[in-house]
């Protein structure tokens, strides 16, 4: 791996609970494929693959059903951010790296301990192969008893205790600041039920957040300016937006956000790039496509000269902080 890289991956994309895709789903995306497909698209092979190749992602591919993971490998750092169902994925790949062999090192930044973001940590297995070495860092308190209570017996059959890696448990109570090398992680916290934080990675000029789980109430309030300034700039946003603009105003309180006012926030914060994060799990992949394209009127109408790039997270998608 190049020790200048800064690729970020996203292993888990939905909120609040895993949602697979079901069969029902399946059918609709081959309806609309059909439907869209004509005579010369199905002769041959070749035919057969560029038109496949050609289709939007929400019919070839899917968004991704996982809770909320996602992988940095930054300079020669491994960084994780929350340990929902997407981390047992990144854990089977890791395993074809050097943490297979017992000689990884990583880093697991939690934003909290809601389920949906510490449940795949049972399901890591590079926690259980002796020699791998990992940090865990938090800012809520008693955080090694969170996560043994997770794997308490009475809902798990494996204990926390049972992994045979080395793992630091670290507070991030009394620390501003994480420095790895030239890798720079800072934190800022957030409106959510139960206390949430964001973290920000700057290396090389280049700056990505990760910030999941808020809600934002006014724009116009002084308390959301050390939030904005927080964002400031940044690369890339990685942003919670669970419900639409009118349900989060409905779910007041609940702690998550809109696409719109993640256009409103990124344009303030003067954003180059926003991908929208913590999908509904009862939304289809079709449903999010639709919101997104009502977003970018949004866009359009408020910001008609803006150059913010806007984008769906979905899981196996790597994006290169360096390469713009």
């Amino acid at each position: 791996m190049d020790q200048q890289s800064f690729l970020v991956t996203f292993y888990g994309v939905r909120g609040s609970i895993p949602s697979p895709m079901v069969g029902q789903d399946v059918r609709e995306k081959l309806i609309k494929v059909l439907e869209q497909a004509r005579p010369a698209d199905l002769k041959d092979a070749a035919t057969r693959k560029a038109f496949v190749g050609g289709l939007p992602d929400h019919l070839k591919s899917c968004y991704g059903g996982n809770s909320s993971c996602v992988h940095v490998r930054v300079g020669a750092h491994h960084l994780i951010f929350d340990g929902g169902s997407g981390l047992r994925v990144l854990g089977n790949q890791l395993l074809e790296q050097e943490f297979g062999k017992g000689q990884g090192e990583a880093h697991l930044f939690l934003t909290h301990t809601h389920w949906d973001h510490i449940m795949g940590i049972p399901f890591f297995v590079p926690f259980y192969r002796e020699g791998n070495r990992f940090k865990v860092y938090g800012s809520h308190p008693n955080m090694e008893q969170r996560l043994l209570g997770q794997q308490h017996f009475d809902y798990f059959p494996v204990s926390f205790d049972s992994c045979q890696a080395d793992i630091d448990i670290v507070s991030l109570a009394d620390e501003k600041e994480i420095v790895l090398g030239d890798v720079r992680i800072t934190w800022h916290e957030m409106n959510h039920p139960g206390q949430c934080f964001s973290y920000r990675v700057e290396y090389r000029g280049k700056s990505f957040i990760y910030a999941t789980d808020s809600e934002y109430k006014d724009l116009g309030d002084d308390s959301l300016k050390p939030t904005i300034e927080f964002f400031k700039d940044a690369d890339l946003l990685v942003f919670d937006s669970q419900y639409t603009f009118i349900e989060g105003i409905e779910k007041e309180d609940w702690g998550h956000s809109s696409m719109f006012i993640g256009v409103d926030i990124a344009l303030e914060a003067k954003v180059k790039k926003i991908a929208f994060y913590h999908h509904e799990p009862t939304y289809s992949d079709f449903k999010l496509v639709d919101i997104f394209e009502q977003t970018k009127k949004y866009l359009k109408a408020i910001g008609p000269k803006s150059k913010l790039d806007m984008i769906l997270s979905q899981e196996g998608l790597t994006l290169d902080m360096l390469k713009g």
